[in-house]
């Protein structure tokens, strides 16, 4: 059952249409993913449909047993709920591809990485969760996606604001909110929801924006979205950024067909007049004031380098080596995106950083092997190692981090594929096959 003070609330919003809407959310929650580049076509067994505000948006028409997808596991799709893809509108009107952006709140990582895929190697990405059990989550999704921009950090909206004055192009603010579009799919959520967590929601978005404020540069653009459907944390909050913040509410072009709800300031969906579930978005550009930007200063010491021998031998393993930088910390080397390297180089001593681009290589006795977060990446040189391909059965044993009996294996490191795609690592050492699948990424059940 749905709150009765949420049905009163919505009758008062939204007059006869809430009845709409309360039927609506007594149906059955719609599934959809959004597709990365790692994959050209659709593998699944069922209908799809586009979603139409993201050209790699699909509906599927029913919900399949995603774990037992090894392309799942390899970062080829992300189950993303259909009507927060439409924040790529936003980016595509009014953030340039080579911005640095911070996605705030992000875990678990449908926001970033699609902020990603739209930066690509132009621009860069700081995605953040300040809920420590939640940012490793985060982190592995950033590394299976692949695109190697994104440094994740464990920080919260103040430390931004403070360290990383006028840093930031753009800014989302995803806000932790009550969750009133999750009921469809969150009994909790329901249970949990009161107008007291509606007051105490919109107070606290309040104050992460004011906090994360000093983070977006003058003239910078403020994404700020919910997964609800009251005012007090829609559009009076959106209202609140704009009066007291200082900041220009800005139109974003949609197509009237879609569905999409236009409220005083901002964009809602709704389900019962969208495929999806609920979700409000309002985009807002910050008024000029005087530039006092963080100065980035070089580092006294540059970070430190693997032994010589060894970096040829790395560079190999990639595509594009001259994109990246390498930087190398207890046995572990790090590569990330060379064009924003002292940026990059002077967050990590500001922030907590949990990953900056992504692993590379690890130091093992005489010699240096590759981490496991180099096969996820798209610009991994797939033909530096012995490609093995895996039916599913055997990916699925892979990815359960059990021993593999394979035959005609080549001996020492190889790189294991399913239909093409690399999904990890092993080592065949004669008599066996060490699996190399990180045991925390592991599935543990079926």
């Amino acid at each position: 059952m749905l709150p009765v003070d949420f049905i009163e609330s919505m009758h008062q919003q939204m007059g006869h249409e809430a009845e709409l809407l309360v039927r609506a959310l007594e149906t059955e929650p719609v599934t959809s993913i959004r597709l990365n580049t790692k994959l050209d076509v659709l593998t699944f067994e069922c209908d799809t449909d586009e979603v139409p505000w993201h050209v790699d948006g699909y509906y599927l028409s029913e919900r399949p047993q995603f774990t037992l997808d090894p392309l799942f596991h390899a970062g080829c799709y992300y189950v993303q709920e259909a009507s927060s893809m439409f924040i790529q509108q936003a980016l595509e009107q009014y953030v340039d591809s080579s911005s640095i952006v911070l996605d705030l709140c992000a875990a678990p990582g449908g926001k970033s990485t699609l902020i990603s895929e739209y930066l690509g190697m132009d621009g860069l990405l700081l995605s953040n969760e300040v809920v420590r059990q939640r940012v490793f989550v985060l982190s592995e999704n950033i590394q299976k996606w692949g695109n190697g921009n994104t440094v994740v950090t464990h920080n919260s909206a103040a430390e931004y604001g403070e360290r990383c004055k006028h840093l930031f192009d753009c800014v989302l603010v995803d806000a932790p909110c009550s969750g009133e579009g999750m009921f469809r799919k969150d009994e909790q959520a329901r249970a949990e929801w009161s107008l007291q967590a509606v007051r105490q929601c919109a107070e606290r978005q309040r104050s992460i924006l004011m906090d994360v404020w000093d983070a977006l540069k003058p003239g910078g653009i403020l994404i700020y979205s919910t997964c609800t459907f009251n005012e007090e944390e829609n559009e009076k909050n959106a209202e609140w950024i704009a009066d007291s913040l200082g900041a220009e509410v800005l139109p974003v072009d949609y197509d009237p067909n879609w569905g999409i709800t236009e409220g005083t300031m901002g964009y809602h969906f709704y389900p019962h007049k969208t495929k999806g579930e609920g979700f409000y978005m309002c985009v807002l550009r910050k008024n000029d004031e005087p530039l006092q930007q963080v100065k980035i200063k070089p580092l006294k010491k540059e970070p430190n380098m693997p032994h010589p021998e060894y970096m040829p031998v790395m560079r190999s393993w990639l595509q594009n080596p001259d994109n990246w930088a390498i930087r190398y910390s207890d046995r572990f080397a790090t590569a990330y995106p060379l064009k924003y390297k002292e940026i990059i180089d002077f967050l990590s001593t500001q922030l907590t950083c949990i990953s900056t681009g992504f692993g590379l290589g690890e130091e093992r006795g005489k010699g240096i092997a590759p981490q496991h977060s180099l096969s996820m990446l798209k610009d991994l040189r797939k033909e530096a190692f012995p490609n093995v391909p895996l039916n599913r059965e055997q990916a699925l044993s892979y990815l359960r981090t059990e021993a593999l009996a394979l035959g005609g294996v080549p001996l020492g490191l190889v790189l294991l594929t399913y239909e093409g795609v690399p999904i990890g690592f092993a080592k065949n050492v004669g008599n066996r096959l060490n699996n190399l699948y990180p045991n925390e990424w592991r599935i543990r059940k079926l």
